[in-house]
């Protein structure tokens, strides 16, 4: 055993110590020796106050007892018992001295002693053998007996407690009883037989919220058990008893699960809690607590949590510090309720359909920061960004109601999405992981950002470090698989994809990351697969639809490109997500642009800006109209960006610059677009849904500037970087822009080598595109 180890026993030992003083107080007394409203106050008493005097509240005690009570809750440490040892003895010697008091002590007894000795011996005490006294001499000999055995009056189970500890099976007993942090905790629903349906959920949404503030219980998600229960055979909505949560912790290698009721004990309400060891079934900790009424029953989880916590083996000092009670963020029932409602279906059926019921808790509760912060991931990870934003910047403002862990995603979140100050974010991930080590959701965020700015190796590492914690996060394993297809790391980008299969793991993420893979290695029948299971599937099929757009489009077949378009803006209007579909609509405009089509790049771009202005549909759009020529409104858009972002670090070191040298190359203005794209130089591998974007527009520069050589090493990163390219149209219109710059550069060969590179890959193009007639041109003048 290691010294820190040895120093952790220890410590462990003397708070147990301290908690047996308090059992022997309440034994001694009927009443805790420490008391709080709350559970801060609670601590406070137990760290600043000294409990009554035993004595007042028990004049027949030995002042014995109250010296080893004393000892035991001193606040010095120092002044405490030490060792378990040391209050065995105090305690056998006190057990030893009432024994030898009460056989010396005259036979006569009162109705009082009488109970004591049949409470303590489970019989009564037989005759005295002895002459009989006359009545007269016996009354004070029957006095003095009362006031001999007066001072030893103790209540028996004192008594059978020190009986235990001399045997050291209450230390056994005790320290058996407790989790370790790296153990893990099953949540079962809870009883409700109030009749009343408000409680349904709730209070276990409550539980869970508690109980997950604690850095030292590991809660298992309620998406791990859903996917427990579809591999137990079972649907993924059905209840979880203690049973069957019994079977999802031997399953999943958890150590214990709670369980609990909630009923009616007259007008008012009876919460009862329970910790078990799966294993074994032994119960490990309880709690009962009263609510007074309906509303007070949140508050009533909270208490009994704090308590639970203690208990299993958490820390005083770690309680205290991580115990924000969920009635601070809504004091409100229903809402509470129908947030409930909101994550289980988010956890279900998806997002789409979890956002109705999490607007009705912020209706219900226009304070409910937890509300707002669910809302904006859902709207987050349904590809509108602007609806993110408003909602996290409403649950930053209310961070201060929530838990410390739901700060922290909060403040992450906001800094992601809301400012777009990455370097906030990351810093917030860091201090994240300080706190919670076990948790993923940091490494897998922190993967994230590396990802957005280039960094894929660092984003590699997190995502897997993310995965170890998490192994079982479908999310984790499309982002790994994301970030080897960014390196050409292709055979282990399609190792992740199958690790999710054999998990049994779905979600259109995996489908779309399989047909990113299918197309990389030229698998058309695989594309056709991933695109044929979203059909139908809100959600879930415009991000494919959009896809197959892209990839028509890349060989130059643009009709087809269009039509797909179409119908994945108008799935994602079903959906009701406008700001989706208006960045699909925007992604065209882009297309018909570098296609030469201005007045098709006009027309989607009026589309887009139509269904949702936001901040990534402007971008997208801002960059169409800079490079068909429109440069007076691309001007004012960038302008109105830079004034209503300015703090977003993608925007200023890789979006703005880009579109600033996007104007100038259309103005002729070579020197000002590459000095433009010096700010976005070191972070150009970033941002992986703009493919590469700075390196496309710095090679048009050079053309523009003369300098073939230097055009084709831009163009080149294109097919150098397929993984991040994808299927965007710039991956095959850079073998054209390759052609023309070794053309200019004098070496002929080359050109047409990559001009015929261009048209095999276009050689099903629709005829009428303007960039191809060029083309076609171009190369005739190389024969």
């Amino acid at each position: 055993m290691s010294p820190e180890q040895a120093r952790g026993k220890e410590l462990d030992a003397r708070t147990d110590l301290f908690s047996l003083g308090a059992v022997l107080y309440e034994m001694a007394t009927g009443k805790q020796p420490f008391r709080g409203d709350t559970t801060a106050n609670l601590f406070d008493s137990i760290l600043h106050k000294s409990p009554i005097a035993l004595v007042r509240l028990n004049i027949d005690l030995p002042p014995k007892i109250e010296e080893i009570v004393n000892k035991a809750l001193a606040k010095a440490r120092e002044l405490r018992y030490q060792h378990a040892a040391d209050i065995r003895t105090d305690l056998k010697r006190l057990k030893r001295e009432t024994e030898s008091s009460r056989s010396a002590v005259p036979v006569a007894m009162d109705a009082e002693d009488e109970a004591v000795a049949v409470s303590s011996s489970g019989t009564t005490r037989p005759p005295s053998s002895g002459k009989q006294k006359s009545a007269s001499a016996a009354v004070p000999a029957m006095k003095a007996a009362q006031q001999r055995s007066g001072r030893l009056k103790i209540p028996a189970a004192v008594l059978v407690l020190a009986a235990l500890i001399a045997g050291g099976l209450y230390f056994r007993s005790h320290t058996a009883k407790q989790l370790t942090e790296k153990d893990t905790i099953v949540l079962a629903d809870l009883d409700n037989s109030t009749g009343d349906s408000v409680f349904d959920d709730t209070l276990k949404q409550a539980l869970e919220v508690d109980l997950g503030q604690s850095p030292f219980l590991n809660v298992l998600s309620e998406r791990r058990i859903r996917e427990t229960l579809r591999l137990m055979g079972r649907t993924s909505n059905d209840r979880v008893t203690r049973d069957v949560a019994q079977e999802i912790c031997l399953r999943t290698g958890t150590k214990a699960l709670i369980s609990g009721s909630i009923s009616r004990l007259g007008n008012e309400y009876m919460l009862a809690l329970e910790a078990v060891n799966c294993g074994s079934g032994d119960a490990l900790a309880k709690e009962q607590v009263e609510a007074a009424t309906k509303e007070d029953a949140v508050r009533a989880v909270g208490k009994a949590a704090a308590s639970l916590r203690t208990k299993l083996g958490e820390s005083l000092a770690s309680v205290q510090k991580f115990d924000v009670p969920i009635e601070a963020t809504t004091p409100s029932l229903e809402a509470l309720k129908t947030f409930s409602m909101g994550v289980t279906t988010s956890e279900q059926k998806g997002d789409a359909e979890a956002v109705p019921f999490l607007r009705r808790a912020i209706e219900l509760d226009s304070n409910f920061a937890m509300a707002y912060a669910r809302l904006a991931v859902a709207y987050g990870n349904l590809s509108q960004p602007s609806l993110a934003a408003e909602n996290l910047r409403k649950a930053y403002a209310l961070r201060d109601r929530v838990s410390e862990r739901e700060k922290f995603h909060i403040t992450a979140d906001y800094y992601a999405f809301a400012t777009g100050e990455l370097e906030k974010e990351a810093q917030t991930y860091v201090l994240w992981m300080q706190s919670y080590p076990r948790d993923f959701i940091p490494h897998a965020n922190l993967g994230d950002n590396s990802r957005t700015l280039g960094q894929y190796d660092k984003a590699v590492t997190e995502t897997q470090t993310a995965l170890h914690l998490e192994p079982n996060s479908l999310s984790l394993h499309t982002n790994l698989a994301q970030n080897l297809l960014a390196l050409n790391r292709l055979d282990e980008a399609k190792a992740a994809l199958d690790q999710a299969r054999v998990l049994e793991l779905d979600g259109w993420t995996l489908h779309l990351f399989t047909y990113y893979l299918a197309f990389l290695q030229g698998d058309s029948a695989q594309m056709e697969q991933q695109l044929s299971w979203g059909a139908g599937k809100p959600g879930a099929e415009d991000p494919l639809l959009s896809t197959q757009s892209d990839t028509e489009a890349y060989f130059g077949r643009l009709t087809k490109a269009r039509d797909f378009t179409r119908r994945a803006a108008d799935s994602a209007i079903r959906a009701d997500s406008k700001e989706t579909a208006a960045w699909w609509q925007a992604n065209a405009a882009l297309r018909e642009a570098e296609f030469g089509n201005a007045a098709a790049a006009k027309q989607d771009v009026t589309a887009a800006l139509g269904l949702a202005p936001g901040r990534d549909v402007k971008v997208l759009a801002a960059l169409a109209l800079a490079r068909v020529g429109d440069t007076a409104r691309a001007k004012a858009m960038v302008e109105e960006l830079e004034k209503s972002n300015p703090t977003n670090t993608v925007l200023k070191l890789y979006w703005l610059p880009t579109l600033t040298a996007a104007i100038e190359v259309n103005g002729g203005n070579a020197a000002q677009a590459l000095e433009s794209l010096e700010t976005a130089a070191p972070y150009e591998l970033g941002q992986w849904e703009a493919n590469l974007y700075p390196a496309y527009v710095r090679g048009q520069a050079y053309l523009l500037a003369r300098n073939g050589t230097a055009a084709a090493a831009e163009f080149q990163k294109m097919l150098d970087h397929g993984g991040i390219v994808k299927n965007f149209v710039t991956g095959s219109l850079a073998h054209l822009q390759i052609g023309r710059a070794f053309a200019m550069a004098g070496d002929a060969a080359k050109a047409k080598a990559a001009y015929q590179d261009f048209f095999a890959l276009w050689k099903d193009a629709d005829p009428d595109i303007p960039i191809l007639k060029e083309a076609k041109a171009e190369y005739a003048k190389l024969q």
